[in-house]
């Protein structure tokens, strides 16, 4: 699990530089802010296309050799990034780690947990992952920021920060190709008995697209949260270095919502726990959107980013656990992960592109404006989809205390 948690959370600060280097990224490569979202966007294509090839991968392959392989390719694409390419370049570039992330980590890695955990404690599985994800991403963070800024949050300062990010991808591929292990709780005879009626079987599952519905609308709210840094910037008037503080700031908060959000599902039910923080969610957006870009509202503006971030966190900590509540067999899990990510993760090619259009379009406070308008509409659609499981859960529970 610490192997897990550590690749987790370091493999994605490449392609997601933006989110704590937005401005210094846009300068160094000399883009406009639609072209940056173009970069992330493409990313989110590629990743798109091998969502359900990766998890296909995932039900046949050892973790260990997927997650090991996709590391040390993501690091390795990482030493031509730094040398800040053209533009062409850089999109093929992103194009490449959406391959070597999805195709071979993503699916992995939720099998890997999954199979870690009994069936009691798949909320806590999740949790405790998506916590260890957190905090190796807040310490990282934290330590490359504080780099960042001695050397002067320039161009150079950012080419050495995406360097270190690339050998601290090749490392723990390289520790995690000694360390984890290829067993879980299906066996080799059971991966090779997949066939296409049992991915089908998946794909009828109702309860597999109103996943998919939760994670889109919850991932978007996770992409929704990446605009407060430059939020605070242009309307706030804050620095370059407080906003990139603010996006590690929002890193050391996740750890605890989302491992404190795994042992309440255990306790309340994982579809309960995710449409809770939907409700605060869509208060939290609503109230952003309503406030004006005043810089004495800058204490505001930071509580409601803290409510917006722990909510977001705690989703993201237990989603995957409605795999077990919606009784998704374990032995085609990278299957069901790979369908659910197809939809689920699509906020990855329009979210960059939509923010990027609409702040080009609509400068200043009224462009974030409509950015946290769209993250309030879409987290009321992640509610209604939580509390259709949520009652199809209890149905289903009645029936079997009623047969029992």
């Amino acid at each position: 699990m610490t192997i897990l948690c550590l690749s987790g959370g370091i493999i994605y600060f490449l392609p997601f530089l933006g989110e704590v280097y937005y401005l210094p990224l846009q300068n160094a490569l000399g883009l406009s802010k639609t072209q940056l979202g173009f970069l992330e966007s493409v990313f989110g294509t590629t990743s798109l296309i091998f969502c359900f090839p990766g998890g296909w991968l995932a039900d046949r392959v050892s973790p260990r050799k997927l997650i090991s392989c996709s590391c040390i390719s993501t690091g390795i694409a990482g030493f031509y990034f730094a040398t800040f390419p053209s533009y062409g370049i850089a999109l093929a570039i992103h194009a490449f780690w959406g391959v070597t992330i999805t195709l071979t980590f993503w699916s992995a890695m939720i099998k890997a947990t999954r199979s870690w955990a009994p069936a009691s404690r798949q909320g806590r599985a999740f949790g405790i992952l998506e916590g260890g994800r957190g905090a190796a991403e807040a310490v990282t963070s934290s330590m490359m920021l504080a780099v960042f800024a001695m050397l002067g949050s320039g161009k150079v300062a950012l080419a050495w920060i995406i360097v270190l990010f690339s050998i601290m991808d090749i490392l723990v591929g390289v520790l995690t190709w000694f360390v984890l292990e290829d067993s879980t709780r299906t066996s080799a005879r059971e991966r090779d008995r997949i066939r296409l009626p049992d991915v089908i079987k998946v794909l009828k599952m109702p309860v597999v697209w109103l996943i998919s519905i939760v994670i889109l609308s919850s991932y978007s709210a996770y992409w929704g949260l990446d605009f407060y840094t430059p939020y605070a910037t242009e309307v706030f008037g804050m620095t370059v270095v407080f906003g990139g503080a603010i996006a590690v700031a929002k890193m050391w908060l996740k750890p605890l919502p989302a491992a404190a959000a795994g042992f309440l599902a255990d306790r309340v039910g994982v579809s309960r726990t995710v449409a809770w923080s939907f409700v605060i969610l869509i208060v939290s957006f609503a109230i952003s959107a309503a406030t004006p870009g005043n810089p004495n509202l800058i204490f505001m503006m930071l509580l409601n980013f803290a409510v917006a971030s722990l909510a977001v966190f705690a989703s993201r900590g237990v989603y995957f656990a409605l795999l077990e509540e919606g009784n998704v067999p374990l032995v085609l899990t990278g299957t069901a992960v790979g369908t659910i990510s197809v939809i689920g993760y699509t906020p990855d090619i329009f979210m960059p592109v939509l923010g990027g259009a609409l702040l080009d379009r609509y400068p200043g406070a009224p462009g974030y404006r409509y950015v946290f308008l769209f993250m309030t509409g879409m987290c009321a659609l992640g509610l209604l989809a939580a509390l259709i499981i949520m009652r199809q859960s209890v149905r289903q529970q009645r029936k079997t205390d009623e047969f029992a």
